[in-house]
């Protein structure tokens, strides 16, 4: 098993800085963990180490010196970069307003071989790979010793895409970190989605190596030659798969996201909204790996799966991997904690990262509303006394079957984790304790509402989507577990409230806003009368739809 060896060319870059910035680097403590030497026109030069700076003398630097150092480099490309032929140092040029440089980043480059090892297996599955990371934390140096390991040991035919000669260093030959790897140089950085068709084309790769997918060129250049049944292994801007997801530019790379429209029947069955974020194809990179830092990362074995899951307001749970002194790779499955009592059992899907479908606007004071609410279990602040009985009744081995309305789970895993409260997120009404929902929660999912009444489930509401709001309400139900149990919803205001609150919702944040009519659910007669008095007070039309128990309500703008 090989550990981690490194190698940098540091003097070839020393060489070429000014007299004495190479004195004040000769030892051999400064150089180990040298990032970058930083030389600014009129200042004193800089050495960057992780986590600090320090002064290189005590003299500013003069333009003789900087001009000195530029003639040294020789030509700088349109990128503002210029490297040294056959390391992987490189130098970026500040310029003025007339052209001339003022300024210099001089950055280390290092070939770091033994990191491959956290990813060995996931090459040999031919599947694209996607690394993802803060900057600096190693995603250049990963993708060059992988693109060796595919070339030399896989013996696969591999082009490297380098836009800005930091995989395969400067000049015309490639550094031999890259091993047997081809490398293609790209004249200017908005070239790079051509020159990524071009090598598939005319080159006949088995894997193509790209360095940071930026543009939606790119990233549809990607989809392409992965559908030419070519391996990809890129980096991309973003720490994490959340970030792309977010990203509209680069969420092709996952899959890509639209927002669906489900019927009726879809929408009961899911117990979500009408319109729900999904993924629309089938990820590009079927493997991602997010890199922590440069010995711990987290794989998505299945990033179609992990999109999903994201999508429905889930976490996704990665495997964790740590690179040891000894080049040996620890893997660690992350698990739910231990004696929580929580399992990883959540609800149906449910678009929790798209925003309210409706925004709330002024609404006018229908006063019989209110006439029609029935008595909820509003949650408030637990007492002393249900504090102690919730911990009492923790103790016992019952676990309490929770179902969210309205909720984020996420909430309910964080509060029983941090009191390790026996509580268990289920997705099935008949093996529910108790439903735990928020007002509008119950508003728009009356199905549930009426499943939990035939069923005596008791529905326990609270006042907003919040962790407070959500241990309170957790501390009375573990308390209440040792005393009867609660008293279900009356059925007919129930059914009431819940369809005049829909009514409601859709006429302040649909009908009138947008000006687009909106159908309700199907309800007796009279709650549909109870539903077109409401209507009449907004000023606005409704008709009767339907045949039979399908007749609803339909709600036509002004």
């Amino acid at each position: 098993m090989s550990t981690e060896r490194i190698t940098d060319d540091l003097d070839r870059l020393l060489a070429l800085l000014p007299a004495e910035v190479q004195v004040a680097l000769q030892t051999e403590s400064s150089r180990e963990q040298l990032l970058e030497v930083v030389l600014d026109l009129g200042r004193v030069p800089e050495a960057r180490y992780p986590g600090r700076s320090l002064p290189l003398g005590e003299r500013c630097l003069l333009r003789d010196d900087l001009q000195a150092t530029v003639e040294r480099l020789g030509r700088f490309g349109a990128d503002n970069r210029a490297g040294i032929e056959r390391t992987l140092h490189r130098i970026s040029a500040i310029r003025n307003r007339r052209g001339d440089v003022v300024g210099l980043t001089c950055r280390v480059g290092r070939a770091v071989f033994g990191t491959v090892a956290m990813v060995r297996d996931l090459l040999d599955s031919g599947q694209s790979l996607l690394l993802m990371g803060r900057p600096g934390v190693g995603k250049t140096t990963a993708l060059r010793e992988i693109a060796r390991v595919l070339a030399d040991e896989l013996e696969k035919r591999v082009v490297v895409i380098d836009t800005s000669n930091e995989i395969a260093g400067d000049g015309d030959i490639p550094h031999p970190a890259i091993g047997r790897a081809r490398r293609m140089q790209v004249a200017r950085p908005e070239l790079q989605h051509q020159v990524m068709i071009e090598a598939v084309e005319n080159h006949m790769p088995e894997v193509i190596v790209i360095d940071e997918i930026g543009t939606e060129l790119e990233a549809q250049a990607a989809r392409t030659i992965a559908e030419r049944g070519v391996m990809l292994v890129a980096t991309a801007h973003g720490n994490a798969l959340a970030n792309l997801i977010k990203n509209p530019t680069l969420c092709d790379l996952v899959g890509g996201i639209e927002s669906v429209t489900l019927g009726d029947e879809e929408a009961r069955r899911r117990r979500s909204q009408k319109t729900v974020l999904e993924r629309a194809a089938e990820p590009t990179f079927p493997l991602a790996v997010e890199m922590h830092s440069r010995h711990r990362w987290a794989v998505h074995a299945d990033v179609g799966r992990t999109v999903d899951l994201l999508l429905r307001g889930q976490t996704p749970r990665p495997e964790e991997r740590e690179l040891s002194s000894d080049g040996s790779v620890r893997r660690c499955d992350p698990l739910p904690d231990k004696g929580t009592g929580l399992a990883v059992r959540l609800r149906p899907p449910r678009d929790l990262r798209e925003p309210p479908r409706l925004a709330m606007v002024p609404t006018p004071d229908p006063s019989h509303v209110s006439d029609q609410r029935q008595p909820e279990l509003v949650s408030e602040p637990a007492s002393d006394a249900a504090r102690e009985a919730a911990h009492k009744a923790a103790s016992t081995p019952d676990v309490l079957q929770v179902i969210c309305c309205g909720l984020t789970p996420r909430l309910v895993e964080e509060a029983s984790r941090r009191h390790r409260w026996p509580v268990q997120l289920v997705d099935d009404l008949s093996a529910a304790d108790v439903v735990l929902s928020v007002r509008q929660g119950l508003g728009r999912q009356p199905d549930l509402r009426r499943q939990a009444r035939e069923a005596r489930v008791p529905i326990l509401v609270i006042k907003a989507d919040t962790l407070p709001q959500v241990e309170r309400a957790l501390e009375r139900l573990l308390s209440r577990r040792l005393a009867p149990e609660a008293p279900a919803l009356p059925d007919d205001q129930a059914d009431a409230f819940a369809a005049l609150e829909e009514c409601r919702l859709a006429v302040e944040q649909v009908v009138v806003p947008q000006g687009r009519p909106v159908e309700l659910l199907p309800r007796n007669e009279e709650v549909r009368r109870m539903q077109a008095d409401l209507i009449a007070r907004y000023r606005l039309r409704s008709d009767v739809f339907g045949q039979a128990d399908q007749q609803r309500l339909r709600v036509f703008p002004p």
